[in-house]
């Protein structure tokens, strides 16, 4: 019996929603980037992007345990000398563009090459409860209920 290797042909893409509200950043992170890359599915193949679309929506809402909300921080530099700056998950998730959180939690857990890029452009994550993507009739995937780890209350 041979090795099953996935073509183009073979790849079947859903949409998947996910609301972030109340659930754990690491734990949604790990979940959202095993659907971009494909790896829940029976078929995965290694060199393909056989991932799913995900839409995470609340993104603004995401919970950190521990004190990361207000020791987490997040670099980057100017490119300039002496011009590295940082930000907490605090500051981020309160100013004008919370859901890049969650876009970095996941960026960072996708291979960092031309196929890990292809995939996160099936990404799409919004701070509220609204999306503009409801003609593609995307399946409600409900990460609090798979495990009583994954939401925190406050």
């Amino acid at each position: 019996m041979k090795t099953f290797t996935a073509t183009p042909a073979d790849i079947e893409k859903k949409w998947i929603l996910i609301d972030a509200e109340g659930v754990v950043l690491g734990r949604l992170a790990t979940i959202v980037a095993n659907h971009l890359r494909g790896k829940h599915k029976p078929t995965f193949t290694p060199h393909m992007d056989m991932g799913d679309n995900v839409i995470v929506i609340n993104a603004g809402k995401v919970q950190m345990t521990g004190n990361k909300r207000e020791d987490k921080r997040y670099y980057w530099h100017t490119g300039y000398p002496g011009g590295i700056k940082s930000r907490t998950a605090r500051q981020i998730l309160e100013g004008a563009h919370p859901e890049r959180v969650v876009q970095k939690a996941v960026e960072r857990m996708i291979s960092r090459n031309r196929l890990g890029r292809v995939q996160m452009r099936n990404l799409r994550v919004y701070a509220g409860a609204e999306h503009p993507h409801a003609a593609q009739k995307p399946e409600t995937l409900d990460v609090r209920a798979m495990n009583p780890k994954n939401t925190r209350s406050h």
